[in-house]
């Protein structure tokens, strides 16, 4: 799991946990952090993009 993903995981957790207790600052710390994963997961991806693209590999063929 990237570390994109537990922040995701993480901030809808807080989100969930924020709703449930109706408390504003969990909430947004919750969003926050779910946004924050989202971003990760994005540069994450460009850059497996760009190191494909240098060493000429196929997409699809990356090992995961």
């Amino acid at each position: 799991m990237s570390s994109g993903t537990g922040d995701k995981a993480k901030g809808r957790i807080e989100k969930a946990a924020g709703d449930l207790l109706d408390d504003d600052r969990l909430r947004d710390r919750g969003r926050a952090d779910e946004t924050a994963g989202k971003i990760k997961d994005g540069v994450e991806r460009g850059v497996d993009a760009v190191k494909d693209a240098v060493t000429g590999r196929p997409p699809d063929k990356r090992p995961r």
